[in-house]
C-alpha cells in the first residue's frame, strides 16, 4: 500500500499513447478466456443458479464493510448529483472555499472522486505530482488555503482512465487512506455522478457527516436527482438537502430574468423528499469563467451575487451538520 502500490496505480494510469494500457493490465489471456467461454457456455442454468445463489449467501453473510474514519479528518461532507452536467463539481468547489471563507479557523480539504472525468485541478489551478511523505503517504496539492487531491494529479491532463471497476475502486481506495490530509475541520468530496461502485464504496467505507444533492430544475435532472437521495438513504447517510443550481438568468442588459432550465424543480422535489433546499445558484456566466480560469468565483469576485449565493450554502450546510466527534 506503499509508494510500490502507487507506481502498479501510476504504471495502469499513464496511457502515452497506449490507448489500451489499462485495459491489457485486467484482461486474462485469450487463449484461457476462451476455454473459460467455451466451458461457461457447456454448464447448465441449474448449475449456474447453484453456482450464483452460493456465491450470494458468501458474500452477504461477510455483512457490510466496518467504517473506519480518514485518519485527521473531523467531518466528511460528500457533494453529489444524480446526473452529470448540472455543475456538481463547480458547487463542490465553491462550497469548500465557502467553508473555509465563513470561518477562517476551519481547515477544508476537497477530494475529486471522479475518476474517470477529474475537473479538481483545472478549477483550483493546480498542476504537479503530490510529494510523498516518509510513511509512503501523498501530500495534497494545496491552493486558496484548500488541500486538494485528485486522480487528475496522477496522471497526464489530457489521458483518459479506461479502467474496469476493480481498478477504480482500488484508486479511490488509495485516495482515500494513502493520503496525509493532516488536521481537517471538514473534508468535502465531489462525487462523480450516478449511483453506482464510487458512490456505495465511499457511503460504506468511512463515516459521513451528510450529503448535499445538486441538481438543476429540468425534469431531466430531477430524475437522477432523486434518485441520488434515495440512494444515501438506503445506505443511511443523511442528506442535509439540495441546492438548485442555474436556477435563473439575467440579461445583463435589461436585467430581464428567464427560467431556462424551469422554475421552482428542486423546490417541488425537496417538498416532496422532506428536505430543504439550501439555496439558489443563478446561471451565470462569471461562475463559469472564473472557475474555468483556475479562480472560482468565492475566491476572485467574493463581493458578487453568485459568491454571496456560495456563501449562504456553506452555512445552510454547517448549521444542519451533526457536531464533530470530540
Amino acid at each position: 500500500m506503499g509508494a510500490a502500490t502507487w507506481r502498479w496505480v501510476l504504471r495502469a494510469a499513464r496511457f502515452s499513447g497506449c490507448g489500451g494500457g489499462a485495459l491489457a493490465v485486467l484482461r486474462r489471456p485469450s487463449s484461457s478466456g476462451a476455454r473459460a467461454s467455451s466451458s461457461f457456455g457447456s454448464a447448465s442454468s441449474g448449475s449456474r443458479d447453484e453456482v450464483l445463489q452460493d456465491k450470494r449467501t458468501r458474500i452477504l453473510s461477510r455483512g457490510l464493510p466496518k467504517q473506519k474514519p480518514i485518519e485527521g479528518v473531523k467531518q466528511v461532507l460528500v457533494v453529489a448529483s444524480g446526473k452529470g452536467g448540472v455543475g456538481k463539481s463547480t458547487a463542490a468547489v465553491n462550497i469548500a472555499l465557502a467553508l473555509a471563507a465563513n470561518d477562517s479557523a476551519k481547515e477544508v480539504g476537497l477530494l475529486d472522486a471522479d475518476i474517470y472525468g477529474p475537473s479538481i485541478p483545472k478549477m483550483m489551478n493546480l498542476k504537479g505530482n503530490p510529494e510523498l511523505t516518509p510513511k509512503n503517504l501523498m501530500r495534497p496539492l494545496k491552493n486558496y488555503g484548500i488541500a486538494c487531491m485528485s486522480m487528475g494529479f496522477l496522471i497526464e491532463e489530457a489521458a483518459p482512465v479506461v479502467w474496469r471497476g476493480l481498478m477504480v475502486m482500488s484508486a479511490v481506495e488509495k485516495l482515500l487512506r494513502q493520503v496525509d490530509w493532516g488536521q481537517l475541520d471538514y473534508l468535502v468530496i465531489d462525487m462523480p455522478p450516478g449511483t453506482g461502485d464510487v458512490q456505495l464504496s465511499i457511503s460504506q467505507n468511512i463515516p459521513i457527516a451528510g450529503a448535499v444533492i445538486i441538481s438543476t430544475p429540468q425534469d431531466v435532472a430531477l430524475l437522477d436527482a432523486r434518485k441520488g437521495t434515495e440512494m444515501f438513504r438506503k445506505v443511511h447517510v443523511p442528506v442535509l438537502g439540495l441546492v438548485q443550481n442555474m436556477s435563473v438568468f439575467r440579461c445583463p442588459k435589461c436585467e430581464h430574468e428567464t427560467h431556462i432550465f424551469g422554475a421552482d424543480g428542486v423546490r417541488d422535489l425537496a417538498k416532496t423528499l422532506g428536505l430543504d433546499v439550501l439555496g439558489d445558484i443563478p446561471l451565470h456566466v462569471t461562475i463559469r469563467e472564473t472557475c474555468d480560469s483556475g479562480q472560482p468565483v468565492v475566491i476572485s469576485q467574493p463581493q458578487s451575487d453568485a459568491a454571496k449565493a456560495y456563501l449562504k450554502i456553506a452555512v445552510e450546510i454547517v448549521r444542519r451538520l451533526p457536531a464533530p466527534p470530540a
